[in-house]
């Protein structure tokens, strides 16, 4: 497969485009593999690239039960940071932000990763105060984070409304200037290109409707194309894991709630940052494109639909008028929901199970797109070694019997 380059634009622009090479070819599975992942998003093909490149493991397979990048990963506000106080999330998240910052170049795809930075905003004496806990805690685990107050956030952010007289007054706010966002389709696409490189089976269109195993070990998969068999799979399917792992006998302790993101018509540059507040309960960011791209929490309720309810959309808008007054004409075009699975300390499990050869990597709730290169990075590890990467130790699947539990969600205030 070619290679990406300025050079290689300019070759094909003298054959009018008509000879680049097809960028992923769908394959057809192969009677058995080394390892199987289930689940075609962002972690998944991530999962699968570095088994193939850190691990130097090639008869891998990614199946998909409808096309790469189709569900979450497509269906996110994909804000990136790292500025998470337990110590255990805030160096998976900087694991992955600092994978995030070299994406582009080793997928040879570009990942559009904008380190633009991104506000927590305080409105209260309180979220201060837990701003500048959350601070401290990052800059001792050597992420970069700063306390900025209200006159200065204006300062960078002409279009916010900062008057004292609002309902939820700015005081100031968290600033992480390594943040920022990326393109949630091409971190799909290029992850999915790059494995194909390696070796990859990408399979498209192929629901597994089984795992098989016996005396407590996986040995293949009953799917939509047939048995597939291998004696490793790695389950990464956001929002569906309880439901496939049921198909191994294993219960999971998750919810999957729909998680809605909103698309406005497209504007000239007017935000060119990330902006976030728990207590308004919003975040907002500016696409290449120029639309607004806005987002809040899950619904309350639980289901499989990828449509949200009025009523959570009715709350986030109210929360960016209160910020922006300036957008309340901008007109909204599009609303999605993707389906996220929420453990009970709304952190990850990326974890072996009782089960041989089964692996889980779930749980990430609002929180999965931004670790998504970490996420593959130390899934792929665990796989390949039948043992915990240190950075995915503290997220295993028994820390739920023991009561190791991390509980970032309560701790700094929002998970996303």
């Amino acid at each position: 497969m070619s290679k990406y380059s300025a050079l290689s634009l300019i070759r094909h622009a003298f054959s009018n485009n008509k000879n680049w090479q097809l960028a992923i070819k769908d394959a057809e599975p192969k009677k058995s593999y080394d390892a199987i992942i289930v689940g075609g998003g962002g972690h998944g093909l991530a999962s699968a690239y570095y088994l193939a490149k850190n691990h130097n493991l090639k008869n891998i397979a990614v199946v998909e039960k409808g096309w790469i990048g189709g569900g979450n990963t497509a269906r996110n506000t994909t804000i990136v940071r790292s500025n998470y106080l337990w110590t255990e999330a805030s160096l998976l998240y900087e694991k992955s932000l600092k994978l995030w910052e070299g994406l582009s170049q080793d997928l040879n795809f570009n990942v559009m990763f904008s380190q633009r930075g991104v506000y927590n905003l305080g409105h209260t004496l309180q979220d201060m105060r837990d701003i500048e806990r959350r601070v401290s805690a990052n800059k001792l685990n050597g992420i970069d984070a700063e306390v900025v107050d209200a006159k200065q956030i204006k300062k960078n952010i002409p279009s916010i409304n900062t008057s004292t007289s609002a309902r939820y007054p700015i005081l100031g706010a968290s600033l992480q200037r390594r943040a920022g966002v990326a393109r949630h389709d091409a971190v799909a696409w290029g992850y999915a290109r790059a494995a194909a490189q390696l070796g990859v089976d990408i399979i498209q269109q192929c629901e597994v409707t089984g795992i098989l195993k016996s005396n407590n070990q996986v040995y293949g998969l009953e799917t939509s194309k047939g048995r597939i068999e291998t004696n490793k799979i790695g389950l990464v399917v956001a929002g569906h894991a309880s439901v496939l792992a049921d198909k191994a006998d294993l219960r999971l302790p998750l919810e999957s709630h729909p998680l809605q993101a909103y698309v406005s018509e497209p504007l000239k540059p007017v935000l060119d940052t990330v902006v976030m507040s728990n207590a308004v309960h919003g975040y907002i960011s500016q696409s290449d494109k120029g639309e607004l791209v806005i987002g809040a929490g899950i619904d309350p309720y639980i289901g499989y639909g990828q449509k949200g309810s009025f009523c959570t959309i009715e709350h986030c808008m109210q929360a960016i008028m209160e910020l922006f007054p300036c957008f309340s004409r901008v007109r909204m075009l599009r609303q999605w929901g993707g389906i996220v699975d929420v453990s009970p300390d709304a952190c990850p499990i990326i974890s072996k199970t009782p089960i041989e050869g089964l692996y889980i990597n779930c749980g990430w709730g609002t929180g999965g797109f931004k670790a998504t290169p970490g996420s593959g990075w130390v899934f792929a590890h665990t796989l390949a070694n039948n043992e915990a990467h240190h950075l995915n130790a503290p997220f295993s699947l028994d820390r739920f019997s023991s009561g190791a539990l991390i509980d970032e969600h309560g701790a700094a205030a929002v998970a996303h």
